[in-house]
């Protein structure tokens, strides 16, 4: 099957299953999952080889896609409002599941313990594909903002994917040696802060730059996108000699941008929430054509059930975070619901190890597929049923919303 003809049919089969898992009030990336499983090289084979040789370019540039989003989305003052709690839960709870992953796939399937660390960084990441639209609902009205609930589960979850990722390419360059170099001690920490103030600096420049260079907000995502594939690039020249992070860096621009220039940020962010439409596509159909079934079939009811008793530990990690707050016990278990969901940071870190040639490249992908299909809906679901019975709403919100009206 030509090129054209294979984007064509993952496209429509991506937009009508997508259509049928929205209506059953499931999320659509599942269907463009399916979509990827049955067309792939395992069953069908109806996906164009020169796609597929392309499939690890095209599956970071979502990821690039993805963290300059949460960059631009990302509200500091949500932070310093909420305060220790939001920052808590940036890295807690993510801690706790890959602690969790750490002991039970090295009990079960029996990867090393640096493996199954990885495995827990790929994972750990929560979906704001999910949950964010979710907690902006109950924002606007007013279920939980009293003790501004949904305001930190934004917070955190957006922070929580970026402590994930930093985490998954030091140990991912752990791996690539084959052993434990005591020079990752100053090497993530230095790459943290190059990133961040590489980052902050290009950000800064380019609010600057358009304040008096007037551009349609299409040509502001052109040059934001250029931008992180030249961090990406300068990672890839560097990287031996200097420790960079490139993802974090794609982050701290849209973070800087956000910070000085807020309406502007809002623009470019709905702008992205387009492009995102079609990468979305292109992230899950790609993943999901990566899954060796044979794998799945024989290992995947042992991942399921590493995958249910990691997630035990990360809703420890969020009653942890959330010791010594004004919330009560209905809206920590909520949190603790909130981040369950997983999706996009799957799809996009997923095949890397196995496209890297790491040993546990295919339990790596399985589990991250597994996790999407079991969480995404299951969080979904559980966000929809449980967020009105454990939340109270606001009744001075409601009250300042009439007299407005």
């Amino acid at each position: 099957m030509d090129f054209l003809t294979s984007l064509a049919l993952i496209l429509l089969s991506s937009v009508i299953l997508g259509s049928i898992f929205r209506a059953i009030k499931l999320p659509p990336l599942l269907g463009m999952l399916l979509v990827g499983i049955i067309l792939g090289p395992h069953l069908l084979n109806l996906i164009a080889p020169p796609l597929l040789e392309v499939s690890a370019s095209l599956r970071e540039t979502a990821l690039i896609i993805i963290l300059t989003r949460a960059g631009l989305s990302l509200n500091l003052k949500d932070l310093k409002v909420v305060g220790r709690p939001a920052i808590l839960l940036c890295m807690v709870p993510a801690l706790t599941e890959i602690l969790g992953y750490m002991v039970f796939a090295t009990l079960f399937i029996h990867t090393s313990l640096l493996e199954s660390a990885i495995i827990g960084t790929v994972i750990a990441a929560v979906s704001p594909a999910v949950v964010v639209p979710r907690m902006i609902a109950l924002q606007e009205n007013g279920y939980g903002t009293l003790h501004s609930v949904p305001q930190m589960v934004n917070a955190g979850s957006s922070m929580d994917d970026i402590f994930v990722i930093v985490a998954f390419t030091a140990l991912v360059g752990m791996a690539k040696t084959g052993s434990f170099e005591f020079g990752i001690f100053w090497q993530v920490p230095v790459s943290i802060i190059l990133g961040i103030g590489v980052g902050a600096l290009v950000g800064a420049g380019l609010v600057v730059f358009f304040r008096h260079v007037h551009t349609r907000d299409t040509v502001k995502i052109i040059v934001m996108i250029s931008f992180a594939f030249l961090f990406v690039t300068m990672e890839n020249a560097i990287g031996k000699y200097v420790p960079f992070s490139a993802m974090l860096a794609v982050v701290t621009v849209g973070v800087a941008y956000n910070a000085m220039d807020p309406i502007r940020s809002a623009r470019l962010s709905k702008k992205y929430e387009k492009i995102w439409v079609l990468a979305e596509i292109i992230l899950f159909v790609l993943v999901g054509a990566e899954v060796d079934l044979s794998y799945v079939a024989k290992s995947g009811a042992i991942v399921a059930a590493v995958i249910f008793l990691a997630l035990i530990f990360r809703m420890g990690g969020v009653f942890l975070s959330l010791i010594k707050t004004p919330l009560d016990k209905k809206e920590r278990l909520f949190c603790a619901i909130a981040y369950i969901p997983k999706a996009t940071v799957q799809a996009a870190l997923g095949a890397i190890p196995l496209s890297m040639g790491l040993g546990c490249g295919s339990v790596v992908l399985t589990a991250a597929v597994l996790s999407i299909i079991i969480t995404a809906p299951l969080g979904a679901f559980s966000i929809d049923l449980t967020s009105h019975r454990l939340l109270s709403r606001n009744l001075s919100q409601e009250k300042s919303e009439e007299q407005t009206a």
